[in-house]
């Protein structure tokens, strides 16, 4: 094919880090392309990067736009949120009924849905799609989730499944489900990925500050496990990381780096949806929690001054304990996909997805950020029950944790006694134990909201919603009776033992 084509089936709006390079990557696969950017800079970069490739940069949208074959189709990899609205605006005037809108970028899943109804309604194909795997990935193969326009994902399909990674012979991509569901599985995945970065990071500082290791014994820890059972593309840069030397120096480039992590917003976003179905993701809020906690430097360093912040001796065998915390590990690696999956699951049933989990486990292994050994695990478990209602239910994933346990329960009372920080890995052992748990004491909460709001509670055996008058001075006023309230919103008084 020629590398300078006059028309060119696919067009990229946004020739950034992700935008350029997935450009390249359908330039490689004989696909001809076009991409579209103010920044003359980086039009250049894509002229450089793509010489004697099917690829050619536009400075000028109408000039973009009229360079397509029709239909046309064409992504925009922008920042979430205004832009996006902006850029289909300036778009818009310059389509034809039939063509195809593609927002690849990190947009939230409510946003996703009003696009596309908005252009639907102009005659105007839009989807969806989550893409993970960042510079590599894009360049070489990504994780791709599109959701949506089936219609539309159906004509783009053959283009993205020749530069979707690739594992045992299967593309990483596969259509996701109807509305937003690209990028609400995308916005999950990016959750998950925010909880095993802060078990990792919160490994680091029981290895660093809890067993005194230096950074050689650290990278070489990582790089162990890594090896093993644990592998992943998180663990696989990590240890990477920790080789890194700061340019012209003899010292870790990471030790030049502030304590200050920053986000774009997916992780929150995956905490307040799962508020609102009511879906427990308590490592996820925890590592959403930290990145914010760990803004606050001068703070912090005003305690560390009032506090001591000299942990305790961790352990008198460091071997066993480096056992110990790899279990740890594991098991909160475990928990933490099993949370991601439980609000995959819960979001299916409330907004119409129909996810199908294993589907989604398989894309996720190879190309994307959260990537690992362990998701053959998952895929498995859904492959054999599609309608599993919560990965720890899997017998197979159920004798793994129930292995690896011990060893989390060993690290966080240590670390614990030890005054270090662990949080992530608390909130995987306590959601484990919560969740193992049938009976809670939740009622107790119920007979406090009952007590100071008359809220009502449910009787053990007894349909129905009841309130008690609780304080001595209401006992005769209540005859001694609690208010069962009925079906119909009525409220009738039954004789009932004091409660």
């Amino acid at each position: 094919m020629s590398a300078t084509p006059t028309t060119y089936s696919f067009g990229m709006i946004g020739l950034g880090t992700m935008g350029r390079n997935l450009l390249l990557n359908l330039a490689d696969h004989d696909f001809a392309v076009a991409g579209y950017d103010k920044d003359a800079s980086k039009l250049s970069l894509l002229s450089e990067e793509g010489a004697g490739l099917p690829v050619r940069g536009f400075a000028e949208l109408s000039d973009f736009v009229q360079s397509l074959q029709t239909p046309r189709s064409i992504m925009l990899l922008v920042p979430a949120g205004k832009i996006v609205d902006s850029v289909i605006e300036e778009l818009r005037p310059l389509l034809a009924a039939g063509d195809i809108i593609i927002d690849g970028g990190n947009s939230h899943f409510t946003d996703t849905d009003r696009r596309a109804a908005a252009l639907e309604a102009a005659g105007l194909h839009f989807f969806g799609m989550g893409i993970s795997g960042g510079e590599e990935g894009a360049r070489f193969g990504p994780s791709m989730m599109p959701g949506g326009d089936q219609q539309a994902y159906q004509v783009m399909k053959p283009m993205f499944e020749a530069i979707a990674a690739q594992v045992g012979g299967e593309p990483c991509v596969t259509y996701i489900g109807p509305g937003a569901a690209g990028h609400f599985v995308k916005m999950v995945h990016n959750g998950i990925e925010y909880g095993l970065m802060q078990l990792i990071a919160e490994t680091y500082g029981v290895l660093k500050q809890g067993l005194g290791l230096d950074n050689d014994a650290i990278g070489q820890v990582f790089t162990q496990w890594n090896a093993g059972r644990l592998q992943s593309f998180l663990l696989d840069i990590t240890k990477d990381i920790f080789a890194f030397r700061a340019p012209g120096t003899d010292h870790l480039l990471l030790d030049d780096i502030r304590d200050e992590a920053r986000s774009k917003g997916t992780g929150k976003w995956t905490s307040q949806v799962a508020m609102d179905l009511e879906v427990p993701l308590s490592t996820i809020d925890t590592a959403v929690a930290l990145r914010n906690l760990s803004k606050y430097k001068a703070l912090r360093e005003k305690l560390a001054a009032q506090y001591s912040t000299m942990p305790q001796p961790l352990a008198t065998n460091q071997e066993a304990f480096l056992a110990q915390l790899e279990e740890a590990f594991y098991f909160s690696m475990v928990i933490t996909y099993a949370q991601g999956m439980h609000l995959l699951s819960k979001a299916s049933e409330e907004y119409g997805y129909a996810l199908q989990l294993a589907g989604i486990a398989r894309i996720w292994r190879g190309g994307c950020i959260i990537r690992s050994g362990f998701l053959n695990d998952i895929y498995n478990a859904y492959q054999q029950t599609p309608e599993l209602e919560h990965l720890l239910l899997d017998e197979p994933v159920a004798k793994l944790v129930q292995q690896a346990v011990p060893g989390a329960r060993t690290v966080v009372a240590g670390a614990i006694t030890a005054g270090l920080a662990v949080p992530a890995y608390a909130a995987c052992l306590s959601y484990f134990d919560s969740f193992r748990t049938a009976r809670l004491p939740s009622n107790l909460i119920q007979a406090q909201r009952d007590f100071f709001g008359a809220h009502t509670y449910e009787l053990i055996g007894k349909e129905g919603l009841f309130h008690t008058q609780w304080t001595p001075e209401h006992e005769d006023a209540a005859n001694k009776q609690d208010i069962h309230v009925g079906e119909e919103n009525k409220q009738e008084r039954q004789v009932q033992p004091n409660q």
